[in-house]
């Protein structure tokens, strides 16, 4: 079969690799559907980041069941989204269903071969039933839009809430909609791109082009002097996470959604404003795929039904074939982009507008 495999940091091809091995006691054998890219996956070609090469990456994904264990709640054609971590269930967290925060769990596209190729087995646990009316390439982004509903959750929102999301890429747009979703009343996205503000005004936010104006002075000015009830760090930057525990109000919430790898001053006269205003600080990290009937990941399928938007997110839709010169003009830088979507199976590259050659 085919996929796309990074054979070294960047170095990525086209080509046949050996049919899939079986995963666990129930293995389901799925063919991909479509595939987001995910900006860990663009960092793992160009700073050679990933666990091990070569590899074929890919954990944002939808897929089509192909053939099932015996007494199996799925059956050959079922369309599914697949949670990409599969855990150790040795490990006390993960015995509770806290998957993200155990220990020892292997990962589709990270510490295993993932979805960048043509079938795959995954546990039976792993997948989620797409309900009717969602389209594959948008269920390939539940596993994004489900991390940014985990931290969206975090937060204990009041009445009449205002919120600011700081990074109008994906994650950030997505957090937007889930603050409308549950309830914000006004929520406004700070961005430097301005076809990303776009888009996000396209949403019906209020935006604020942070390349040309100070996000925390014009949030507070749109907040009448008070600053935001709560603000999500999207972007992964020093100076984001410190702008939005600038911009919050007395009581306060943060939640750090970016991940970030430089380092942050906090300087005292912030430490103390911090303190002075009771801000609640939230980390959060991956999403849950529990309890069954009652998780993140089908509360995300059941909205892109009606009121969660990932279409527009959809920068680019692609054949697997053309990922290797797709990561080689990211790297260079030669392309804008916002959200990648691999089309992989026939199900999947109909439901594109435009014939795909």
């Amino acid at each position: 079969m085919k996929a796309l495999v990074l054979e070294t940091p960047g170095k990525m091809v086209y080509t046949d690799i050996p049919d899939p091995v079986r995963v666990g006691n129930r293995s389901v054998l799925v063919r991909i559907a479509a595939v987001g890219v995910c900006g860990s996956d663009i960092l793992r070609y160009a700073k050679g980041t990933a666990y091990y090469y070569p590899i074929v990456l890919g954990h944002e994904f939808s897929a089509i069941v192909e053939e099932v264990p015996s007494d199996s709640r799925f059956n050959p054609g079922d369309r599914v989204a697949v949670f990409p971590l599969m855990p150790d269930l040795r490990d006390p967290y993960a015995r509770v269903g806290e998957y993200a925060v155990s220990s020892g769990y292997d990962y589709f596209g990270s510490r295993r071969d993932g979805a960048f190729t043509e079938r795959l087995w995954v546990p039976e646990e792993n997948l989620i039933p797409i309900p009717d009316g969602v389209q594959l390439t948008h269920a390939a982004v539940t596993e994004p839009a489900s991390v940014s509903l985990h931290a969206v959750l975090k937060l204990r929102l009041p009445a009449n809430a205002t919120a600011l999301v700081i990074g109008g890429g994906p994650i950030g747009a997505y957090a937007a909609q889930w603050l409308k979703i549950l309830g914000c009343s006004r929520v406004i996205v700070a961005e430097i791109d301005k076809r990303k503000l776009d888009i996000l005004r396209s949403l019906n936010f209020e935006v604020i082009d942070a390349a040309n104006t100070d996000t925390v002075k014009t949030t507070k000015v749109l907040t009448g002097g008070r600053g935001v009830d709560c603000a999500i760090e999207a972007s992964g930057l020093p100076l984001t996470m410190i702008q939005t525990i600038e911009a919050v109000s007395v009581f306060g919430q943060v939640v750090l959604l970016g991940d970030h790898h430089e380092e942050v001053t906090l300087s005292g006269i912030l430490i103390s404003s911090f303190l002075r205003r009771e801000v609640t600080l939230y980390g959060t990290w991956n999403s849950k795929i529990t309890p069954p009937g009652k998780s993140e990941w089908e509360m995300v399928l059941s909205h892109m039904r009606t009121d969660f938007h990932a279409g527009p997110l959809i920068s680019h839709t692609l054949l697997l074939s053309e990922g290797p010169q797709l990561f080689e003009d990211i790297a260079a830088r030669r392309i804008w982009y916002n959200k990648v979507v691999f089309a992989v199976s026939p199900e999947a590259q109909a439901e594109i507008p435009h014939p795909m050659n």
